[in-house]
């Protein structure tokens, strides 16, 4: 009987998405300058909104899990959150490794998500991704299809 999921689904939307509350979904999201990332999550963390991760959120995006807090933070299936190092762009367009903003950003990450990438190694110039059971762990999962109640 799939109905109950579908009702559950819908409640849960219009609960959400009432007067000041609504939600918003990463799900291609490749990242990029981890300023404009700090400055995008530090102004959705004061709005309320809750956030659906579905689909890929990438390098500087992945900040959304250190802003944001945890209990507005949820993960579908589709979820896949990729990590690596800082980096700058150096002589003839090379990646060079920012020990610094590197530190910044690993100490900023709930426990959890430290724990898992310690367990990976660190963070370092090649990706590690974390999605399926080992992020649902440590995130809730969300209970609707965003690929058909949510727009980007």
């Amino acid at each position: 009987m799939r109905i109950l999921p579908l009702l559950l689904a819908l409640a849960f939307l219009f609960a959400c998405t009432g007067d000041g509350h609504a939600v918003v979904r990463i799900a291609n999201d490749r990242g990029g300058l981890i300023q404009r990332y700090l400055d995008r999550y530090d102004e959705l963390k004061g709005t309320g909104q809750t956030v659906v991760i579905d689909g890929l959120c990438a390098s500087a995006c992945t900040i959304v899990l250190a802003k944001v807090p945890s209990g507005r933070v949820c993960v579908t299936e589709r979820a896949n959150l990729a990590f690596h190092a800082a980096w700058d762009l150096g002589a003839g367009g090379r990646h060079i490794t920012n020990r610094e903003a590197t530190r910044m950003i690993y100490s900023m990450y709930p426990a959890p998500v430290r724990s898992w990438i310690s367990g990976k190694g660190g963070l370092s110039p090649h990706t590690i991704f974390l999605r399926g059971t080992q992020l649902q762990t440590m995130f809730p999962r969300c209970y609707l299809d965003a690929a058909v109640f949510l727009r980007s």
